[in-house]
């Protein structure tokens, strides 16, 4: 590891521990606790997480990806980005088969998954009551967010942004740091893309069961993205 990746990943550890020690939001840390303390019944022998889950993966990453928010047994549960629920067996799953992933599934934090080439994070680090975390709630995560734009950017090529919630706020971000976004905001869509010259924005149906249930999202399409990230964050090499 270079001095750079270094640097980066001793700020990535700071964020971390700066994301686990936040209690800005009344609401979040209500519900985190109570959902920890009552549990789900097929959890009820476990000891959840219950605190702001911060990003993970390789501090080298050209890759990218947000998503909305812990869910309330999945990563609040386990402490890791969308590890313990079905978004991420869909995850990790298409990770793994595009390279960026050691391996399928991810259970817990002890589990041996290691991401190469990739950092997951999200736009809110608690897990918001019907996933829907308030204008304020986001703006008080956002700021973490933008840290960890701030370590990846000198080598960061591709973000892949799940969802409507982290489109909207990632373009945000990047507007607010100097890159050229078109006005008016480009829409959301499936497999969309926004050129920000050095920097590519894209767009996946998020891996919700609401999505992958209904049939909205496939693994097919979710494919997709993956290998287009992997195509433009090494051209002429396909997956």
């Amino acid at each position: 590891m270079d001095d750079r990746a270094g640097a980066a990943a001793e700020r990535l550890a700071e964020i971390e521990q700066d994301v686990i020690g936040c209690a800005r939001c009344p609401r979040l840390v209500e519900w985190r606790e109570r959902v920890s303390s009552e549990k789900r019944r097929a959890y009820a022998s476990e000891e959840y997480w219950g605190k702001p889950v911060p990003g993970f993966g390789d501090p080298s990453a050209r890759l990218l990806i947000v998503g909305l928010a812990p869910a309330a047994h999945g990563a609040n549960r386990t402490g890791r980005m969308f590890t313990g629920d079905r978004s991420g067996d869909w995850l990790y799953r298409a990770l793994h088969r595009a390279g960026f992933a050691s391996q399928a599934s991810s259970t817990h934090l002890d589990d041996g998954l290691e991401l190469t080439d990739a950092w997951i994070t999200a736009g809110v680090r608690c897990a918001p009551p019907d996933n829907k975390p308030s204008t304020q709630e986001r703006d008080h995560c956002a700021p973490f967010l933008q840290e960890e734009l701030s370590c990846l950017l000198p080598q960061l090529r591709v973000v892949v942004v799940l969802g409507g919630f982290a489109h909207t706020l990632t373009l945000r971000l990047l507007a607010d740091r100097g890159f050229c976004v078109p006005r008016p905001r480009p829409k959301f869509g499936h497999c969309g893309e926004v050129d920000l010259g050095s920097l590519t924005v894209l767009a996946s149906y998020h891996p919700s069961q609401q999505n992958t249930f209904t049939g909205r999202l496939t693994e097919e399409m979710f494919d997709r993205v993956w290998e287009r990230a992997r195509a433009l964050i090494s051209p002429g090499i396909s997956g």
